[in-house]
């Protein structure tokens, strides 16, 4: 029988109660890692932690807050402690915050910067002393598509998944020479609870978050620089990157902003 790809690893997971990062969670397990689970909610981690446990896994439940720094290096220390390493950090934590341009506020956009892209720093900076000093080291930053395209009306979302595409791309040429590697995922949109309210056109359909899980887990197998999922996303972002009046053209049309439910959240 094949040695599970990531046996003896260890990931960090942000994110972990829920959505891409539960799947993600999961997945790693499987793969034979032993996993640090980081979220607010600790009931939540702790189901988690029991499906892990089932399969023979080990799991460490972190209740953290990714948008403050001391937490989420006492959450590194605290992985460290317990099995002398981190290998593997997926920062999958996130909030959907959007409002058009005219109605949007400072805090609308403080909010969305505050876990979507603090959220991210935050969680590499606790790991980085650590993945340097062994010299080893992966890091995953599950973003979105709107970092690549903005979708109105999602204008605070978007500013602060562009600013994490730069800054992967940043880390991603900064720590090569350091033996870590960098990977920036890009799914369109996810069948998540964050985005539960918001009915989408069948061209932008919300794919599981396990099929995002498995290119995390591709993206750790192969190095890759970046992903963008599904392939009509990844062919969307291409053309709009060639011809962005037409990647304007085709938001419109086929009404790429979804429509949002009322009396659901």
């Amino acid at each position: 029988m094949a040695r599970p790809f990531l046996q003896g690893r260890v990931a960090l997971v942000t994110g972990a109660s829920s959505g891409i990062g539960r799947a993600t969670a999961l997945l790693l397990a499987r793969a034979g890692a032993y996993l640090a689970l980081v979220a607010r909610r600790e009931d939540l981690l702790r189901e988690v932690a029991g499906e892990m446990e089932r399969m023979g896994q080990e799991a460490l439940v972190l209740p953290a807050d990714v948008t403050r720094p001391e937490e989420m290096a006492r959450a590194a220390e605290q992985t460290i402690a317990r099995w002398g390493r981190i290998d593997v950090l997926v920062a999958c934590a996130g909030a959907y915050i959007r409002a058009p341009v005219l109605q949007m506020t400072i805090a609308d956009v403080e909010q969305s910067m505050a876990v979507n892209f603090y959220g991210v720093l935050h969680a590499v900076q606790a790991v980085l002393p650590h993945m340097v000093a062994q010299k080893s080291g992966h890091i995953v930053i599950v973003s979105s598509a709107d970092g690549k395209k903005g979708i109105p009306p999602d204008g605070p979302y978007v500013a602060a998944k562009f600013a994490v595409t730069g800054l992967g791309d940043i880390l991603r040429q900064e720590l090569r020479p350091y033996g870590i590697a960098v990977t920036t995922i890009f799914p369109g949109r996810v069948d998540t609870p964050m985005i539960a309210h918001l009915r989408v056109p069948w061209i932008s359909a919300k794919i599981p978050p396990e099929t995002v899980a498995r290119a995390v887990l591709r993206a750790l197998r192969r190095r890759s620089p970046e992903i963008i999922l599904p392939f009509q996303v990844r062919l969307f972002v291409y053309l709009s990157a060639l011809f962005p009046s037409l990647g304007d053209w085709f938001t419109r049309q086929f009404h790429l902003e979804g429509w949002e439910q009322p009396g659901r959240s």
